[in-house]
């Protein structure tokens, strides 16, 4: 009886034991597999054609991250406008048809009106980190499933392009616009006209338009230095483009995954610090191609940039009422 309970129960252990080593062998054929899948590719787009001025900044943080994040991240990036056109890059984020965009607030403004605010300032990245107004952004961004991982500009200010001369208003001038400036070229009197930029080329060629709002870059990925006679200075705002992701996207990566993606935000920031030179060169060249400066006074400059303070900050109020004296209080700078 005593053999027969012995046997028993060795016959017992050695079950117990086959169960702990199949299972340990199927942890072990699993493990590699599990490894496999720690490596995400995450598609995203660009608002503006590639290679250009305001894709470079992006399309060289996607090549480190593909180069860096073997194993962990990749980026599968499907190109500029020809594939998502500007305005529906946002929704396409939110929507998850990619994970991540290089956009311009001003291109979701239908879907988060304030987010025109990142370009009401001339404060650089690091200042807006500081002060906590990115950190704002995104509590406005979250609701929509977007959050906002890095910004890709600084220093980049907006300009006056015009034909016809520039004299403290723009009475008489039909001018190409976008959101961002809409307002402030209405205050100062032009008929506004607003086309895709592809199209402004020949809108000056034609007579369409007589000028256009634009950053102090980026004209010649276009052509338009061709067709265009004047710049005035100073510039106003500052040109806002970043690294807009889905929210939910973001979440689903792995902790590892997120704080790879971290390090190579805060990379893709402080590459902003070469904007100076960029705009530098950038202003020499309209100048050698013959697009003439005209230089405001002090007081014509203040005024202008007065102007642009306010019609900014009156279209807030009106677009956000609950937000835009919070907005203020974080962007402008005046």
């Amino acid at each position: 009886m005593l053999r027969s309970l012995v046997n028993a129960g060795s016959r017992s252990l050695q079950k117990k034991r086959r169960a702990v080593l199949a299972v340990a062998a199927l942890a072990c054929l699993a493990a590699p597999a599990l490894g496999q899948a720690q490596q995400v590719t995450l598609r995203a787009v660009s608002s503006f054609d590639e290679k250009t001025f305001f894709s470079r900044h992006f399309e060289r943080f996607v090549e480190k991250v593909n180069r860096e994040g073997k194993g962990l991240v990749q980026i599968n990036y499907i190109g500029g406008p020809k594939a998502i056109p500007p305005f529906e890059v946002g929704n396409a984020v939110r929507n998850k048809v990619v994970d991540l965009a290089n956009v311009t607030g001003v291109f979701y403004t239908n879907i988060v009106p304030e987010a025109i605010a990142m370009s009401y300032t001339d404060l650089t990245t690091r200042e807006l980190r500081a002060n906590g107004a990115i950190d704002y952004m995104n509590t406005l961004l979250a609701p929509k499933g977007l959050t906002y991982l890095a910004r890709l500009s600084d220093g980049v200010p907006y300009h006056i392009y015009t034909n016809k001369g520039f004299t403290g208003d723009l009475k008489g001038q039909k001018m190409r616009i976008t959101p961002v400036y809409r307002d402030l070229f209405l205050g100062l009197g032009s008929t506004v006209v607003q086309t895709a930029p592809g199209e402004l080329y020949t809108a000056l060629e034609r007579g369409v338009v007589d000028g256009y709002g634009w950053p102090i870059a980026g004209i010649f990925d276009l052509g338009w230095q061709e067709k265009t006679k004047y710049r005035v200075d100073p510039g106003f705002y500052g040109s806002e483009n970043g690294i807009l992701m889905n929210l939910s996207s973001w979440k689903n990566l792995t902790q590892a995954q997120r704080e790879f993606l971290q390090k190579q935000f805060a990379w893709a920031e402080e590459q902003n610090v070469t904007y100076k030179d960029e705009v530098a060169a950038e202003a020499k060249r309209q100048a050698e191609a013959g697009v003439k400066t005209i230089a405001l006074s002090p007081e014509d400059s203040r005024k202008l940039l007065d102007a642009a303070h306010d019609a900014a900050w009156k279209r807030m109020a009106e677009v956000s009422p609950a937000h835009a004296a919070r907005l203020k209080s974080l962007f402008a700078s005046r």
